[in-house]
């Protein structure tokens, strides 16, 4: 006789409703909550219940005057569609030939999803693919950039390529796991910058949300010395938390020479997270000679920059964009063995209808914001 058994595992199932609420860009600064139809994956995609999504600096810029990459293309402002890229959530639809991720799978995401054809992503850069925003939600080059050029996270469900994916670990909160995208940043610029950094020393300009991931991520790849300079002392104590073997506030401290002095010459590596106008000189006085710089802010003017102090002491000079080559993986990794502990950096909560609230503490910097993060309710079974 023959016997029907049970499989061993049941996936998960999911009522998906045909339309959502998502906060959709008209003119600058002018968001409204709109009903929009849930989109539907195609091929290597799958359908994103979102979950939680961080506010970052960027999305306030792109709200403001639009995607940086386009302001310097000439593109006009991108207008209806949804920003935010900082999401996670539940996988709830796969596309065609999916087999990489489950449906009740709990994800983070990334932002960039290459063309996959130009020279650029062939050689795994996918954040700086060539067909980056040619033409707004233009998708016949496969490119997707979500909150940037494509929709965002400021809404219940979202398509994400299966490449931008990135698994939760199951005792991980959706708050902290929004921060994976921020992790994964900084590990790409010292990635960029140094590989294994074990035994070396680095200096992290900037107590903002990546300049704190920074430090944590340096010394959890073995950083004999992560030295964070900042304005704030609040921020400062964070850092040490995050495991800042030494902290300078620059209102009170010449960094340059308590650089010097905590690593007896000159740091191996910088990590400028903050913007400053005459950050790029501060740091390569920062560096012992053959030093190297990763650019993970940019200062909203042109700034002069000493190249001659660069060339004489052989300073290396980078500059990255997101979270590129599956950077995102390995700080999940870090993250989820707790080798730091990144929820400190949440401070602020808010749910789907207060993401102009949201914006609002993120942009004034209201107590002291640093990650704020909206928290998106789904009926049962949805």
């Amino acid at each position: 006789m023959n016997m029907v058994t049970e499989p061993a595992f049941k996936e998960a199932s999911f009522n998906i409703p045909s339309t959502m609420q998502a906060w959709v860009l008209g003119d600058p600064n002018q968001l409204t909550l709109a009903e929009k139809p849930v989109p539907q994956p195609g091929s290597a995609e799958v359908l994103v219940r979102i979950d939680a999504i961080a506010v970052c600096a960027t999305d306030l810029e792109i709200i403001h005057r639009g995607p940086p990459a386009q302001i310097q293309g000439g593109l006009p402002f991108n207008k209806n569609f949804t920003p935010g890229h900082e999401y996670m959530g539940t996988v709830v639809k796969l596309g065609p030939g999916v087999d990489e991720y489950k449906i009740g799978d709990r994800v983070a995401v990334e932002v960039h999803a290459g063309c996959g054809r130009c020279e650029r992503c062939r050689e795994g850069m996918y954040t700086s693919c060539l067909n980056y925003g040619k033409n707004y939600g233009d998708m016949n080059k496969g490119h997707r950039a979500n909150g940037f050029t494509t929709d965002g996270g400021f809404a219940q469900y979202a398509i994400n390529n299966v490449n931008t994916l990135v698994h939760v670990a199951d005792d991980m909160s959706d708050e902290e796991a929004t921060l994976i995208v921020t992790a994964g940043t900084a590990m790409y610029g010292l990635d960029v910058t140094a590989g294994l950094i074990a035994g070396q020393s680095v200096v992290v300009m900037g107590p903002g949300p990546i300049g704190l991931m920074g430090v944590g991520v340096a010394k959890a790849l073995g950083a004999s010395e992560v030295i964070l300079t900042g304005t704030r002392d609040n921020r400062l104590e964070m850092g040490k938390r995050l495991g800042a073997d030494h902290t300078i506030n620059v209102r009170n401290e010449n960094a340059v020479a308590k650089v010097r002095e905590y690593t007896h010459g000159g740091a191996h590596y910088v990590l400028e997270c903050s913007g400053a106008p005459n950050a790029v000189n501060d740091a390569a006085l920062m560096l012992r000679r053959g030093g190297r710089i990763c650019l993970a802010a940019f200062p909203s003017e042109p700034v002069p920059i000493d190249v001659a102090a660069l060339v004489r002491n052989n300073i290396y000079l980078y500059g990255i964009r997101g979270e590129g080559k599956s950077a995102t993986h390995r700080a999940a990794e870090l993250m989820k063995q707790k080798r730091f502990d990144a929820k400190l950096i949440h401070t602020h909560t808010f749910p789907l209808k207060d993401v102009p609230e949201a914006l609002r503490y993120a942009r004034e910097r209201i107590d002291d914001a640093i990650k704020v993060v909206v928290k998106i309710d789904h009926p049962e079974g949805c």
